[in-house]
């Protein structure tokens, strides 16, 4: 052992004497001999944008397979019912009512989610694993929730659209000349938000669950309607058309230049698409489609939009016209500082019911849309000037653009009203939608605290499940339904062309 070390010595010293530019480097940044600086914990750069679930009311207590109520639609004077005159010494007739019976069932929403043993350990000194991993399933249960209040359908049948129209004009187009053939699917807005050009268009989807059971949701697309077929020339555009379906706020659009080759083109938030270019290829099939996916009948609620655009609820409902060539109809400036749908759309609802909106949600097309509408060289400057701050003068700061965060309502029994004009990310270019969060004074005495709420038969609960495998496994659930006593006190505008 002591001629190891001495030998080992020796050729210690050897070195040193002689140094060697491959033993004697200095060790630099690259060599990686470094601290790792990371932060902690994660940055959550996604989205959590829940503003309708924020503010409806959440009422608790519900029992049995569906909540149940009893409404009076009208009450009905004797004689005239607008007269009330009675002769003296005479007794007045009885008057009547007009009742029904409502409900709604209870059903599940939920999430879930899991983290392996090893992903705890490794993460203990960068984030709580269990805990941020609960978090964010909750998140993501809430953003779903939303989209079900916002457009859950349970209910409303798309069925098969009608054949397309086709019409061809123009010049200086680059569609190839042949003989072109198309089919169209409606879209609801969850089927909206499922679908894209790029993944095709959302039918239904076999989910299997944590439990390895498998249950299937519709997407929200109508079936495919027939085919409609046109001879176009080089140089022309290929204008497609199709009657508006309710419960619809955009259609695909299938094209091909071979019969029933057609694939997917184009999703529009109106009932008109305009082909101008060559024809793309690799998408998705129209033999994709073949049923009505539009509902889920056994599993949702109707959210607001659903239930606003059933036949018979009462809502004010305007769809767009295809308007001329096919090409929409966008809104119309009504030359004194607003928009005429929505003023048409407020007035109606007061005049049918008595009932003003309190806030407008709309895609961010239709918010610069209703701005430029309404903000013109007649109607106000589009600058704002700010004097310097400290007074001293001679100094400006300008402002440019803006856009229209109010508008006002004037039909109300007490006067106008500003009602806020309100982004939302789930409503799709196109669509407007006018809401009334609470029921005017007039019917104070309804009995109906709110307009539309959330009814729960078991508010939000965590499930952390048994451990069967090497992993924490987690559940977030509830068991409600969305009531909507006063479907009148919502308006929809849809169908609305870019412009």
């Amino acid at each position: 052992m002591n001629t190891i070390t001495k030998e080992s010595l020796e050729l210690l010293k050897g070195v040193l004497a002689k140094p060697d530019d491959v033993l004697a480097k200095s060790i630099s940044t690259a060599s990686g001999l470094l601290a790792y600086d990371l932060q902690a914990p994660a940055k959550n750069l996604y989205p959590f944008v829940t503003p309708i679930r924020n503010v409806m009311p959440r009422v608790g207590g519900g029992t049995g397979a569906a909540t149940n109520w009893r409404q009076v639609n009208a009450i009905m004077g004797s004689g005239f019912d607008a007269m009330g005159w009675v002769p003296e010494g005479q007794r007045s007739g009885q008057m009547s009512y007009s009742t029904s019976n409502k409900s709604a069932s209870y059903v599940t929403i939920g999430e879930e989610d899991a983290a392996t043993f090893e992903s705890i350990s490794a993460g203990r000194q960068f984030e709580d694993i269990q805990a941020r991993m609960t978090f964010r399933l909750l998140q993501k249960m809430m953003l779903k929730e939303e989209m079900a209040i916002l457009a859950g359908n349970a209910s409303l049948a798309l069925g098969s659209p009608a054949a397309p129209t086709l019409a061809a004009s123009g010049s200086g187009a680059t569609l190839p000349t042949a003989t072109y053939f198309v089919k169209v699917v409606g879209l609801t807005l969850e089927g909206y938000q499922n679908s894209s050009v790029v993944s095709g268009v959302a039918t239904s989807m076999t989910v299997t669950g944590a439990d390895g059971k498998s249950y299937m949701l519709s997407g929200g697309s109508s079936n495919i309607s027939s085919e409609a077929s046109l001879a176009v020339t080089l140089g022309q555009t290929l204008f497609c058309s199709i009657a508006s379906m309710r419960g619809a706020v955009a259609y695909a659009w299938f094209v091909s230049s071979a019969s029933g080759a057609e694939t997917l083109q184009a999703i529009t938030t109106i009932n008109s698409f305009a082909i101008t270019a060559p024809l793309s290829t690799g998408n998705q099939p129209q033999t994709a489609v073949n049923a009505d996916n539009s509902a889920n009948t056994s599993y949702a609620y109707d959210g607001l939009l659903t239930t606003a655009l059933k036949p018979g609820s009462n809502a004010y409902v305007n769809i767009m016209p295809t308007g001329t060539a096919g090409m929409g109809t966008p809104l119309t400036a009504s030359g004194r500082g607003s928009v005429v749908e929505i003023d048409t759309m407020f007035q109606k609802m007061w005049d049918s019911f008595e009932v003003s909106p309190t806030v407008l949600y709309v895609n961010s097309q239709e918010l610069k849309n209703i701005t430029t509408k309404v903000l013109s060289n007649s109607s106000g400057p589009l600058l704002r000037y700010d004097a310097s701050a400290d007074g001293s003068g001679g100094e400006y700061q300008v402002t440019a653009s803006g856009v229209v965060q109010f508008y006002y309502n004037p039909f109300a029994i007490n006067g106008g009203l500003r009602i806020p004009v309100r982004i939302h990310p789930r409503i799709p270019p196109g669509t407007i939608i006018g809401w009334a969060e609470n029921l005017p004074i007039q019917y104070q005495s309804n009995e109906v605290p709110n307009v539309a709420e959330i009814k729960t038969r078991q508010d939000y609960y965590q499930i952390d499940w048994p451990v069967i495998t090497r992993q924490r496994q987690v559940g977030v659930y509830a068991e409600e339904v969305l009531a909507v006593y006063a479907p009148f006190a919502m308006g929809v505008i849809c169908n609305i062309a870019n412009g």
